[in-house]
């Protein structure tokens, strides 16, 4: 074993697929790249995420308790960088990425049309916000755009290095 950097430890551990975080607020939506996020349980669907204070969406997240979690294919990799490359209070991303906003059911924050899954979220616990930016989000009505086959996701390894999802691994579980 050599020793690794304690600042390199995230990329091992780096959760899941780079999401899409959509937010609205004041009229204005607004979308953010996001990858620090993890199930914490099944039923009802609890999703906890980290969105940094710094980020436009922290705002709107922290005053309206209600999200859109897009789940984008690899085909959006460089649309979800450039997201994430850029302010919301700056730009309308929706437009200068291109992509498509769609009226949410449950929620103000637009689902996103390219992306494979939409989750419609609502804040259901915030105690650790001011401690550690982790907002707790239990997803409130889910869509699956069925044109899309067996998409593939991308993972966030770390200073503009992604992953993306390959062979799947099968294995029986006794679990019910």
């Amino acid at each position: 074993m050599k020793e690794l950097p304690l600042a390199e430890v995230y990329k091992l551990i780096e959760p899941g697929p780079v999401v899409l975080l959509t937010t609205a607020a004041r009229g204005r939506a607004n979308v953010m790249a996001m990858s620090w996020h993890m199930m914490v349980e099944f039923t009802p669907p609890l999703i906890a995420c980290i969105v940094s204070s710094a980020d436009f969406s922290f705002r709107a997240l922290r005053t309206t308790k209600e999200c859109v979690i897009a789940i984008p294919a690899v085909a959006l990799a460089e649309k979800v960088v450039a997201v994430g490359n850029c302010s919301g209070e700056e730009v309308d991303k929706f437009s200068a990425v291109g992509l498509t906003p769609v009226p949410a059911a449950l929620v103000q924050a637009p689902l996103v049309a390219e992306c494979f899954a939409n989750l419609e979220c609502r804040v259901v616990e915030t105690r650790l916000v001011n401690r550690f930016n982790l907002f707790v989000l239990e997803v409130v009505k889910a869509w699956r755009d069925p044109a899309q086959k067996a998409p593939r996701t991308i993972h966030h390894r770390g200073y503009g290095t992604f992953s993306v999802d390959g062979e799947e691994l099968k294995i029986a579980s006794r679990m019910p």
